[in-house]
């Protein structure tokens, strides 16, 4: 089982990020030399799947941090559900990524699905609405389309989630 192997916790300074290659430069440069500082600076929150098995390696991460979404910016279907407020409250998955050595074992899907778990739990002691994300690519937007969340009419690369299906979702 893929989540037996891994411990996701908050980035601490135990943590090695220098050998960290995740095929991306721009999260690889952001996880070695801005995450810790952003974590520090409660400007997001950085969590880190640990490997377990392999020296406690830092296999992968993502970070949440708080934002907004403008109802107008919902498809008209989704808006007229909500509450006739200018923005809504929202998390956003800024960033999501694993190490190159763990591809195709999962660890993407475990990140994600702990990262949407987190948010549900945070909804519960704070107005939440939507899980927000932003695909650096329409790949990347089509993998987080297959976990439910729909594309904003206006940004194709950014996609959200009402919480209220997370909970539905049995997570």
């Amino acid at each position: 089982m893929v989540a037996a192997r891994y411990r996701i916790e908050p980035l601490g300074t135990i943590h090695e990020r220098a050998n960290f290659a995740s095929g991306s430069a721009d999260l690889d440069r952001y996880f070695r030399q801005q995450a810790g500082q952003d974590q520090r600076r409660h400007v997001a929150a950085v969590f880190v799947a640990v490997d377990m098995q392999l020296a406690e390696a830092v296999a992968g991460f993502y970070t949440l941090s708080a934002t907004s979404v403008e109802v107008t910016a919902l498809p008209p279907k989704v808006a007229a559900r909500l509450p006739r407020y200018p923005l809504l409250p929202a998390i956003l998955l800024g960033r999501l990524a694993r190490d190159e050595r763990w591809r195709g074992q999962g660890l993407g899907e475990l990140l994600l699905t702990d990262a949407l778990r987190r948010s549900l739990r945070l909804s519960a002691q704070l107005g939440l609405a939507f899980v927000v994300v932003d695909a650096k690519d329409d790949a990347v937007g089509s993998f987080y389309e297959r976990y439910g969340f729909s594309r904003f009419p206006d940004q194709s690369r950014r996609l959200f989630i009402p919480l209220d299906r997370l909970a539905t979702l049995g997570l």
